[in-house]
């Protein structure tokens, strides 16, 4: 395990086992990289860069965004920074930029926590605590959110690793979701309803092609595997390599974007693929809504399975 101390996104943790690799960054918690022996699994970013696109970060106390940042829990109405000022949204939660503590560390793994402090707009003091692991089925983390404070708190989760298959196109990228229904979302990437997408053009639960199709959106209605949670796969039109994320029973979404609105050399080059325990704007709508009593802490587990012919 190497410490760097100097990098602009703070200490480096690394981790190795079984020729795979991670690094894990100070702030933001981030997962910065990921290897298995020269193959790139995860399209990171360099330990002096500041997360592009939100790679890798850890998204809490809720994933993608709340309308307006505006919302009421328990009777009483909030209001968040406005953090996507063009879409006037709040998004993807208050843990991303600051900055995480060691908390444990071996050769295979390391665990990383932080206090959320209660603040205007999200007054619930929250300890969120990742353990990161590495084995020959691939990266594991293992998360816990305890609330803290005295009051009822509502939480939602996810995180937002890009990943990538070295020398394949996203165009020519196999993809399957188990989502058998879609969002309807705006302009604003926010919903407005949903569909069912059984023999449309979102219907990914056989492997298809991506080709052309421009994608930032969210499915539900998964079907579940056999362990009863649920997993999106890419793979490379031979089959000579597929990631596959996966996520526990606590992950009832999945957000795919294929990054076309990314600029420069990120254009298009990988997928974020986001297991979410709840869809956008759900402080707003209270769907799939996890409320954390004083004192409860709330686990679910996700990782990548990175394999190869």
């Amino acid at each position: 395990m190497t410490d760097v101390v100097s990098a602009r996104s703070g200490t480096q943790w690394t981790i190795e086992a079984d020729g795979h690799r991670a690094t894990v960054a100070e702030v933001g918690g981030v997962l910065r990289e990921y290897t298995v022996g020269d193959r790139a699994v995860l399209d990171g970013f360099g330990p002096d860069e500041i997360s592009p696109a939100s790679a890798g970060q850890i998204l809490a106390p809720w994933p993608n965004r709340i309308r307006d940042g505006h919302y009421t829990f328990d009777g009483t109405t909030y209001q968040l920074p406005l953090t996507e000022p063009d879409k006037h949204n709040a998004i993807h939660g208050l843990v991303n930029w600051s900055r995480w503590r060691l908390a444990e560390q071996a050769a295979g793994s390391v665990t990383l926590e932080f206090d959320l402090p209660p603040q205007v707009g999200y007054p619930w003091p929250l300890t969120v605590r990742i353990r990161w692991s590495l084995s020959a089925d691939g990266l594991r983390a293992d998360q816990e959110v305890t609330n803290t404070g005295e009051a009822a708190a509502p939480w939602g989760f996810s995180v937002h690793p890009y990943v990538q298959l070295p020398g394949v196109a996203v165009d020519d990228t196999l993809l399957r979701v188990p989502g058998r229904s879609k969002i309807l979302a705006d302009q604003r990437l926010l919903p407005i309803g949903a569909v069912r997408v059984s023999g449309t053009e979102f219907d990914y639960t056989e492997p298809r092609r991506i080709g052309a199709a421009v994608l930032d959106t969210t499915w539900g209605d998964l079907a579940t595997d056999a362990d009863g949670g649920s997993s999106v796969t890419i793979a490379a039109p031979d089959g000579s390599q597929a990631v596959t994320v996966w996520g526990d029973d606590a992950f009832k979404w999945w957000q795919v974007f294929t990054g076309d609105t990314l600029r420069g050399e990120r254009f298009r080059r990988s997928l974020a693929i986001e297991p979410m325990t709840c869809p956008p704007d759900a402080f707003r709508s209270g769907r799939d809504l996890i409320v954390l009593a004083p004192g409860q802490t709330w686990r679910a587990s996700w990782g990548i399975r990175p394999s190869a012919a």
